[in-house]
Formats: structure tokens, C-alpha cells, sequence
């Protein structure tokens, strides 16, 4: 494995910054090594790029097979994408961790959703009996995350409604976490999010129902959001398409999406934790992790609470290191400082993982 220098500043926060950094063997340090390198790379350093909401292995109609969940993770690894989390796959997709060349992921397994309340073939279809139980096996089966469907269409009162009752979702939850596993829900709707502390989720995904009654609640219990921006632009589609059957719910979908970005800002001025996450899978195209963070920017977070969300923060949350000493050597290059001018992430000069140069 080559030996690689990286001869400009090496952002190891949003706020701090070194200068002196190796790839040896595939591990990051700040000690010059005693053989020369390989290649001398240029460029702002920062660590490779998170998102908190991403679908590999799962296409429109569920489960894509290896080729295609490839193609979506070679996407990502393209876009400098170097750490997923995934948001429910219908797909096995353990052996994408075991390829040294793809993405790092961390797997939450299947959705669970309400009987008849989903889109079909992406998730566990249970009744609310079932909810415990099938939150314990999908718990044992991920890497350390279950993902909820909070709400979705009920079509017999023509709007978004709660996937189960509020004292089942708790249930479920306690079972998640007696099992060792965080808990995040899909939540399109305002009180959904209501049920959902109530139960001590762990991270809520969407989160378009925001109010201003939630926000100190996620702060107090440490519940961070991924807006999932890129996502939430397709609501006047979604609407457009709902309105003749179901009007109730297309206006409630088009006036989430109008204040999406003010839901996202307050909830940054309030102090509360956001990732950046695509929703990259079903609709959405993977590689995208520089337009969410663009469009986290056109919220009015500044491009230092932008690069966060996306990375060295956002690693953090996970439990997967940054830029420091021994660490794996994940990171991409940017030709300008990002944090000048953010679009600086969308044309990456470099990308570095494991200590081997994909770009």
C-alpha cells in the first residue's frame, strides 16, 4: 500500500486545522515517516463524507441485486462518500463490508411499517402486535440500528397518519435498546415526532413536522434530525399526484414542504443535533451528499455547521473516526477551503479510502 503525504491543511474540526499528514498502511498520522512517499497529495483534508440516510441494496420496487447495489455504492464512494448509514434495506447487504473498495457501512436492517401502510416490497408490513418482536430481531440482526416508519398516508382519514399506537412504539423502542440498539423513525407529520420522544427515540429522519414545541425536547434528550433535504423536495410532486383522491393530505405535504428550510433552521439556532442525509435509494439518486449539503446551506446553516453534519460531527454521532492519529486513513481533498466556499465539496479533488487513492 502506497505511502501518501498530504501536503495542505488538514481540517481536523470545523474550527481546527494542522499541517503535516501521512497515509502509512492505511492509517493517518501526524509523524513524518521514514521511507518518502509514494504520491503527495494536495488540497484541504477533511474526513470523507457521511450520510446519515442512505438505501443501499434497495431499489423503487425493494431489493436490487448485487449489481445494482454496487453501482448505488460506487455512486456514493464517487460523490467522497466514505461512511453510510444505511435507512432500511430490504436486501442483505453485509457483504458490501466486507470489500475494502466500497463504502463503509453501518447496516439498520429492514423498515418496519403498518400492514397495507408502505410503500410495497421495501419493509416488514406488521400490525401493531408485532411491533416488539420484530423491532428485537431487527435489532440482533443490524449493526446497532432499527429503522421505524413513524407515519404515512392513512387512506381512510385522506392524511398522514401514525404507523402504531404511541404505547406500543414505546414498547418497542425499550426492546431496541434493551437489545443495545438506537432507534430512528421516518416522521413526516407534527405530532408523530410527539409520540416519538415520548418514547425516547434515538434520531428522527425527515422530521418536516418540526414545531417550535419540539425543539427544546430534542435538545433536552439529545435527539438529533436528518432533514433528508434532496427528499423532501419531491413533496409538490407527491401532492400533485395525491390531490384528486386525497386532497387533505396533498395540501398537508405541500405546506410541509414549504417551510421546510425555516423547520431546519430553527432547529440549528435552537441548539438541536442535524446530519446530512440523502434518502438516497427508492427515488433518489445515490451520490448525492453534496447537493444535501447545499441544500442545507439555502436552509442558512453556515458551511462550518454544514461540513459537521456531513463529517467529522456526524462521525462522531456514529462512532467512526475522524482525522486523528491512528485513525483510517478516510478522506477527500478539496482544491479550496470548504468552509470559504462550501461548493468547494462538490468537485472533490481526491478521494482517499483506506489509505488507497480512488481519485
Amino acid at each position: 500500500m502506497a505511502t501518501i503525504e498530504f501536503s495542505g491543511p488538514v481540517l481536523v474540526s470545523s474550527s481546527e486545522e494542522r499541517h503535516g499528514m501521512w497515509s502509512v498502511d492505511g492509517t493517518l498520522t501526524f509523524v513524518r515517516p521514514a521511507k518518502a512517499p509514494d504520491r503527495v497529495l494536495d488540497g484541504w483534508v477533511l474526513p470523507g463524507f457521511v450520510d446519515a440516510h442512505c438505501h443501499i441494496g434497495l431499489g423503487a420496487g425493494g431489493a436490487v441485486d448485487e449489481q445494482a447495489t454496487l453501482a448505488q455504492a460506487q455512486a456514493d464512494l464517487d460523490a467522497g462518500t466514505l461512511l453510510i448509514r444505511d435507512a432500511g434495506s430490504p436486501s442483505d447487504t453485509r457483504w458490501v463490508q466486507q470489500r475494502a473498495d466500497l463504502p463503509r457501512l453501518i447496516r439498520a436492517g429492514r423498515h418496519i411499517a403498518r400492514s397495507r401502510r408502505y410503500l410495497r416490497g421495501l419493509g416488514h408490513e406488521i400490525d401493531p402486535g408485532d411491533l416488539v418482536e420484530t423491532v428485537r430481531k431487527e435489532a440482533r440482526d443490524g449493526d446497532g440500528w432499527v429503522k421505524l416508519v413513524g407515519d404515512w398516508i392513512d387512506r381512510g382519514v385522506g392524511d398522514l397518519a401514525a404507523s402504531f399506537p404511541a404505547g406500543v412504539v414505546r414498547d418497542a423502542i425499550s426492546a431496541a435498546h434493551d437489545e443495545g440498539a438506537r432507534v430512528t423513525a421516518h416522521c413526516f407529520a407534527e405530532d408523530t415526532i410527539d409520540d416519538m420522544l415520548d418514547a425516547n427515540i434515538d434520531c428522527i429522519e425527515h422530521a418536516t413536522g418540526l414545531l417550535p414545541r419540539h425543539l427544546p425536547r430534542l435538545v433536552e434528550q439529545s435527539v438529533p434530525i436528518v432533514p433528508t433535504l434532496v427528499n423532501i423536495a419531491t413533496f409538490p410532486d407527491i401532492a400533485a399526484q395525491a390531490a384528486p383522491k386525497f386532497p387533505h393530505y396533498a395540501d398537508h405535504m405541500v405546506r410541509l414542504w414549504e417551510r421546510r428550510r425555516e423547520r431546519v433552521l430553527e432547529a440549528f439556532e435552537s441548539g438541536v443535533e442535524i446530519y446530512a442525509g440523502t434518502d438516497a435509494g427508492s427515488v433518489i439518486k445515490h451520490g448525492r451528499i453534496a447537493d444535501e449539503m447545499k441544500e442545507l446551506h439555502d436552509a442558512g446553516l453556515p458551511p462550518e455547521a454544514v461540513l459537521d453534519a456531513a463529517a467529522w460531527r456526524a462521525r462522531a454521532w456514529l462512532g467512526e473516526d475522524g482525522i486523528s492519529e491512528g485513525a483510517s486513513a478516510d478522506v477527500v481533498l478539496c482544491s479550496e477551503d470548504p468552509r470559504q466556499d462550501l461548493q468547494a465539496v462538490a468537485n472533490l479533488s481526491h478521494i482517499v479510502l483506506r489509505g488507497s487513492v480512488v481519485r
